[in-house]
């Protein structure tokens, strides 16, 4: 590749968008790269702040989440299919939200102040729920659980429910994904073990997600259940401001990496210079454009080398005539590092965008589970358990096999694949597919057998709601899998200047699959519905045939998987121009399924 003479050099690092450089306290903080002024070290002692900070957050969000749609069904009046749809609809904007934080963190504000700006926005609006259920909802006292029936809720109240929900979703969405990076920021990725701990900080972090889920799911979920909604959406207020103190509480001790600028102009100027050279032949590999250094002209990114897909893309990094007397126009020259860029965002498309049918499946537990366990046989003895607290084996069930893939699965399958590290990230998503499959068919037999125990005139099943268990253990275990290696391989893959928004991609996944889904059911009830026909998922499912929807989402699942192994076998590796990243034989095994 041609490099920069150093008197160009400087000319042209005028393509690079200024990164705003974060401050925190008293000092300033620089960028990862470990320079001698460098006051904030990182490691563990900072990641489990962020760690906890996530477990409380968690803790915060489900305990408004997690029963949502039997505060649409019983406060609200709406029906099952409705309520499902809402919170598909409110599941997925939280994830949409991401994108729009992981865009702010990586262009201007970084990592620790997007972070602090939407748990503000996620406290806020937590505050509001509790008071709008309080002052115009829960009316009277004490209602919304199985036996009493809440009064028709003012429009007011619900306008008021419906802001404060979905600011709660812009909260809670828009500082996942960036506090995912913000963990692994703490540990330096050329260092070999830090390497290691970064890996094993993205399995905590998704461990620690479940922790704060754990409580929402047992406990908040049976003071909701039973008509103390104010008083759960309290306590979730209550966890989240802890997490906010918290997080605010170890500013000093983060270490913290500067915001790169942004990536969508940056990428966009790939598009335009390549399409205003469109009868340009591409040049040799070594005749391409990029500056001099080890840096590459995006402020505070590695270089990363050519590769040879994409090749039309080659024509922005290719010198023309004008480009030599106007080398400071961007739009019409970039670097082989900022082609590059656009091409790993390319890569990794089809690899996304095979996850989303799997976040149908994941979205069920949310919506169709919980109202097919509340048509079961919930009671024990005189207990009776609240069908969302079925979603505890499935917490249970991430607990158990994160600690069964790390300590059994990762050793026997660096023994057998001779990867060290066990599976790749891309085989560990094809066997959360393939487990996902497995949990749908689950909830269809577990479905087929309720309508079998279904009694005349009687609301529930006398089927018990134990029979989920085999559902929810397989979602679980195939969240291991899925999730994790997503939130590994996205941000591993993802280059220097756009590591948010890596993380992102693995909620904008949950995101679409929320919508998939809504629109799945609408779909199946447009053409399920006919007539006297009530449809596969009517209001009274005992007349339904839901067993038959999650058959379908199974065999959905399975094409999707095929799809899968197609994209996973084409994708190949980003390639760092950085001697200590991972050997090249490391990075052909990513590729590999």
């Amino acid at each position: 590749m041609l490099q920069m003479e150093p008197g160009i050099e400087n000319s042209v690092n005028s393509v690079n968008i200024e990164a705003i450089e974060v401050t925190g306290g008293n000092g300033h903080y620089t960028e990862q790269s470990g320079t001698s002024h460098e006051k904030i070290k990182g490691g563990w002692k900072t990641a489990n702040i962020l760690l906890a900070n996530q477990a409380l957050a968690t803790l915060a969000f489900f305990g408004v989440g997690v029963n949502l749609v039997l505060f649409l069904t019983r406060v609200l009046h709406q029906e099952s299919a409705e309520a499902a749809n809402n919170v598909s609809k409110w599941t997925g904007t939280v994830y949409i939200f991401s994108l729009i934080g992981a865009f702010l963190s990586d262009s201007y504000w970084g990592r620790y102040l997007t972070c602090t700006i939407f748990q503000l926005i996620f406290v806020v609006g937590l505050g509001m729920l509790s008071f709008t259920s309080w002052r115009f909802l829960i009316k009277p006292a004490g209602c919304g659980n199985e036996e009493t029936t809440c009064l028709e809720p003012s429009s007011l109240g619900v306008g008021i429910f419906y802001l404060s929900i979905y600011l709660v979703a812009f909260g809670y969405g828009g500082h996942q994904p960036t506090l995912a990076t913000f963990g692994a920021d703490q540990f330096d990725e050329k260092n070999e073990k830090h390497r290691d701990a970064r890996e094993t900080f993205f399995c905590y972090f998704y461990f620690a997600l479940n922790v704060g889920s754990l409580f929402s799911n047992t406990v908040l979920v049976y003071y909701e259940n039973s008509g103390m909604w104010t008083r759960g959406f309290l306590v979730s207020l209550a966890s989240a401001v802890i997490a906010l103190v918290s997080y605010l509480a170890g500013y000093q001790k983060y270490k913290y990496v500067k915001a790169h600028g942004n990536p969508v102009i940056r990428v966009v100027q790939v598009f335009v210079a390549t399409a205003r050279k469109w009868k340009v032949g591409s040049a040799k590999e070594d005749q391409l454009y990029e500056v001099d250094g080890p840096e590459s002209a995006i402020k505070g990114s590695r270089k990363i080398l050519h590769s040879n897909d994409f090749r039309f893309m080659d024509k922005a990094a290719t010198i023309t005539e004008k480009d030599a007397v106007h080398l400071k126009n961007h739009w019409r020259l970039c670097t082989v590092t900022q082609v590059e860029e656009a091409k790993c965002v390319l890569r990794m498309l089809p690899v996304w965008l095979c996850t989303i049918i799997y976040s149908v499946v994941f979205t069920q537990m949310a919506s169709l589970f919980v109202e097919q366990g509340n048509v079961m046989n919930n009671e024990i003895g005189k207990f009776h358990l609240p069908a969302a607290s079925m979603s505890v084996f499935d917490i249970c069930s991430v607990l158990l096999c994160t600690g069964i893939y790390r300590q059994i699965l990762v050793p026997l399958a660096g023994r057998l694949s001779g990867n060290p590290r066990g599976l790749t990230e891309l085989q560990r998503m094809g066997v959360g597919l393939v487990i996902g499959m497995l949990a749908m068919l689950a909830a269809g037999v577990t479905e087929f057998e309720r309508l079998k125990h279904v009694t005349p005139r009687e609301k529930a099943s006398s089927l018990s709601i134990f029979w989920q268990i085999p559902q929810y253990v397989l979602v679980g275990a195939s969240e291991v899998f899925m999730y994790v290696g997503q939130l590994e391989f996205f941000n591993g893959q993802a280059p220097d200047g756009i590591k948010s928004f890596g993380s992102s991609l693995c909620m904008a996944s949950m995101s679409l699959g929320n919508y998939v889904s809504s629109m799945l059911v609408y779909m199946v009830m447009r053409i399920t519905a006919r007539g006297e026909n009530p449809g596969w998922i009517p209001n009274n499912l005992n007349v339904g045939h839901m067993d038959r929807f999650f058959f379908l989402v199974a065999v959905l699942n399975a094409l999707d998987f095929v799809l899968y192994l197609l994209c996973a076998r084409w994708y190949k590796s980003i390639n760092l121009g950085d001697g200590d990243m991972e050997s090249q034989e490391d990075k052909e095994m990513i590729g590999k399924v």
